[in-house]
């Protein structure tokens, strides 16, 4: 997975760390929903359109939504750190 690749075709950035995680930093253009809203809102997932990146703090909150939207064959990917995706955010715009 080549994460800047994913963000220039258009990708969508889902982090799911808390809000209060979420407002003290986050990945400019994306989308706040964290990972214990999930299941309620699997219907907005499937209807993304787009190829989805979910980050965390450290990747292990995002690999558990990884898991669980993959298995209802929503294209996504396990971006790790949010600081991570920050970067190929920053270089993709480059």
């Amino acid at each position: 997975m080549d994460l800047e690749r994913l963000i220039e075709s258009g990708a969508k950035v889902i982090d799911v760390r808390t809000r209060a995680e979420y407002m003290g930093g986050n990945v400019p253009g994306s989308k706040n929903i964290p990972l214990n809203e999930i299941i309620d809102r699997i219907e907005e997932f499937k209807s993304a359109g787009v190829p989805l990146i979910l980050c965390c703090a450290s990747g292990g909150r995002s690999g558990q939504a990884h898991n669980y939207l993959s298995s209802f064959g929503i294209e996504c990917y396990n971006g790790g750190s949010w600081f991570d995706v920050n970067f190929a955010v920053a270089n993709s715009a480059s």
